[in-house]
């Protein structure tokens, strides 16, 4: 009997094994020739050089808002939380950093791939590894590596909170501290208040609540100490800075993929105003609505992501590479079938977005109707998403 027993058990686990060796090998395989990709294109990472001037400048004690980093004299834009974790860059050479920053970014797109099953109700084994070696190619992703950005760190960060298991005492300071480095993801805290308070009588209601206050708690503790220890920074961030979109870049620039972006190169101005304010309120609240419905259906899965698409399309400027969500999102309609999945993924891996005119002159403000087309399909794609969470004839899985 015990050798039946250890028979089985060892035939079950070498089953298990080898998908796992394949997947491993595959995805390595796909890293690798992405690796080299990167470095034959000669990616500056420039994002990643002006978080190490940030973090120098603290250091120094000097005007973190004043500073300009690179040749391109790019100003800090995140939140002075930000700069603080940035300080250890400066303690690293810069071919050494970059070579860390892309390593720890596949390992993270790994991260978010199981994070984003897990989500969407699990995997087979092995199953995170092949969509970490797929969507490594998606834009966004190459983006994110090719800047040296954080999009996929704070990604990771707040589906840990979103997939810990009810009564975790841990969940929702991922979105605090996402939201402390990077103010977007503070829509996250915004749904799990929404959901909760109008679910406040039942057990799930209360969950997110105490979700929500966890998630305030660490953003208000990390802008709290970031502020005793760069009060001059601090103050200049939350009075002005904060409000300052063109630090970040131009409105109507190819790379903007939120709806102000859109907006700006479909009216041929760079500053949509009035305009994009108010279709932006009514996204805002018709996102939020979605998500906070599909929360109290039990489909956490398309409600996150409904949040998420919501926070990139109401947000200023939302360049490509904020679209890392495009992870999630194929997981989550990889599961509704094939069909989708393939339609998104070859739109996230086209690069259609940069066949247009950009750069310098300001192009992108003498779009052609097709031109506008191609540099608007992650927020086409994202109201598209949004749409169908709203449509009043969707039933829950759980009913």
């Amino acid at each position: 009997m015990t050798v039946n027993v250890l028979a089985h058990t060892a035939a079950r686990r070498t089953r298990v094994r080898r998908p796992v060796l394949l997947a491993a090998a595959v995805c390595l395989l796909s890293f690798g020739a992405f690796w080299a990709a990167q470095r034959a294109a000669g990616v500056s990472m420039i994002d990643l050089m002006v978080y190490r001037a940030e973090g120098a400048t603290v250091r120094a004690g000097a005007d973190l808002y004043a500073m300009r980093a690179t040749r391109a004299r790019l100003p800090t834009t995140y939140p002075p939380f930000a700069a603080l974790l940035f300080t250890p860059l400066t303690l690293l050479g810069v071919e050494q950093m970059r070579t860390l920053a892309t390593a720890a970014n596949l390992a993270l797109l790994v991260a978010l791939a199981q994070l984003s099953l897990r989500l969407a109700g699990g995997g087979r084994p092995g199953a995170a590894l092949w969509v970490a070696a797929l969507t490594v190619w998606c834009e966004p992703v190459w983006t994110t590596l090719r800047y040296g950005q954080i999009n996929l760190l704070l990604a990771v960060a707040v589906l840990w909170d979103f997939t810990r298991r009810t009564g975790h005492r841990g969940a929702g300071a991922g979105i605090g501290l996402a939201a402390a480095v990077k103010l977007t993801p503070a829509l996250f805290a915004l749904f799990l208040l929404l959901g909760g308070t109008l679910r406040a009588r039942s057990r799930g209601g209360r969950e997110l609540l105490r979700r929500a206050a966890t998630a305030c708690a660490v953003f208000a503790g990390a802008t709290l100490a970031s502020a005793a220890a760069l009060p001059a920074d601090s103050w200049r961030f939350w009075t002005s800075a904060v409000f300052e979109a063109g630090r970040v870049g131009r409105a109507e620039d190819t790379a903007n993929q939120s709806l102000r972006g859109v907006l700006a190169r479909l009216l041929h101005t760079g500053d949509p105003g009035a305009w994009w304010a108010a279709v932006a309120a009514v996204t805002a609240a018709l996102g939020l609505w979605a998500a906070v419905r599909l929360e109290g259906r039990g489909e956490r899965a398309p409600a996150v992501l409904c949040c998420a698409v919501t926070a990139l399309l109401v947000s200023p400027v939302s360049w490509s590479h904020h679209w890392v969500w495009c992870v999630p999102a194929l997981v989550l309609l990889g599961r509704g079938g094939p069909r989708r999945a393939t339609v998104a993924g070859a739109l996230f891996c086209s690069y259609a977005l940069w066949w247009v005119p950009h750069g310098a002159g300001r192009p992108e403000l003498a779009q052609s109707g097709v031109q506008m087309a191609l540099s608007a399909l992650y927020p086409l794609a994202g109201a598209v998403f949004v749409a169908a969470a709203l449509r009043p004839w969707r039933t829950s899985r759980t009913s």
